[in-house]
């Protein structure tokens, strides 16, 4: 069987199990229904992830802003609400571009992630609230940092490599199970593995099926441990998956491309506000819930 053919299988098997217990969780919890800013909300954050914006921080951003779940409940929403999204997304690309990165770097570096989601997904479920506020609001200011330099055109251009020589290979693996453990806070790992490998010399069209695949098998993995938590609202996550799905398909086979200059500035300002309300309420020791003043 070929790479691909593997992940997809892969996937396919694990987007079915997500799914499953997804509308079990929502069902016993009593938050089958949604409403249509969350609907709103998954169309619009996945739309724009899929053109290459993301979806973590805007979607951080908008919860924030709307107060639509206390601020501990913001990494579970975000890896369970985003997750099928996701899945689907990177078995489109993986469709379309095909995987031409050396395997055992792929394999490697997608099981790191994951376990290092494992590892971080009980952290956030037993993390203090103002702890998890710190990493929420610092994610969004390395987000806003991130967009900024791809504005300015300040990300590494890569090589032309298709694989990595060893230390960098294990240096790449590692950071990845960082970065998987980071995730699970809310920080996104598309960036961060690009930039990484990039610097490693690796091409940057081949870093895709890497971050793509990691981030599809990571969030749906991490989202079976957050479900059996009360710190997620099913609601939001039902909605923003209802609305997700269907944006990452126009986005990828009917949009393709936007030019995304301007639209990166605005995330990066509302970005930014969002993070100075997350870190004052972690150094204040705010539990902000629904429907309070940051």
């Amino acid at each position: 069987m070929t790479t691909i053919t593997v992940l997809l299988a892969a996937l396919a098997a694990l987007g079915v199990a997500f799914t499953i217990a997804f509308l079990r969780t929502a069902i016993r919890r009593g938050e089958l229904r949604t409403d249509l800013e969350s609907i709103g909300l998954g169309f619009v954050t996945n739309f724009f992830d899929t053109l290459g914006i993301g979806s973590f921080a805007p979607t951080t951003a908008w919860i924030k802003f709307r107060r639509l779940v206390p601020d501990s409940f913001i990494p579970a929403t975000l890896n369970v609400g985003h997750a099928l999204p996701t899945v689907v997304q990177a078995s489109i690309f993986l469709v379309i571009l095909g995987v031409h990165v050396d395997p055992t770097l792929l394999a490697s570096c997608i099981g790191a992630a994951v376990l290092g989601s494992l590892f971080g997904a009980p952290l956030v479920v037993r993390a203090p609230v103002r702890v998890v506020q710190g990493f929420v609001g610092c994610a969004l200011l390395i987000s806003a940092t991130l967009y900024a330099m791809r504005n300015l055109e300040l990300m590494p251009h890569g090589g032309m490599a298709t694989a990595l020589p060893s230390p960098e290979m294990f240096i790449a693996i590692g950071a990845h199970f960082v970065l998987g453990a980071l995730m699970a806070f809310g920080i996104g790992l598309y960036a961060p593995s690009l930039i990484l490998l990039s610097l490693f010399g690796l091409d940057p069209r081949l870093a895709f099926p890497i971050m793509m695949s990691a981030c599809a098998f990571l969030m749906p993995t991490t989202g079976f441990s957050f479900m059996k938590t009360d710190r997620i609202s099913m609601k939001i996550c039902i909605g923003m998956t209802i609305g997700g799905i269907p944006a990452v398909l126009v986005a990828a086979l009917i949009v393709k491309e936007m030019p995304m200059v301007w639209l990166r500035w605005g995330v990066v300002v509302v970005v930014l506000y969002a993070s100075t309300l997350l870190l004052r309420s972690a150094f204040k020791g705010n539990q902000v819930a629904v429907g309070e003043s940051a």
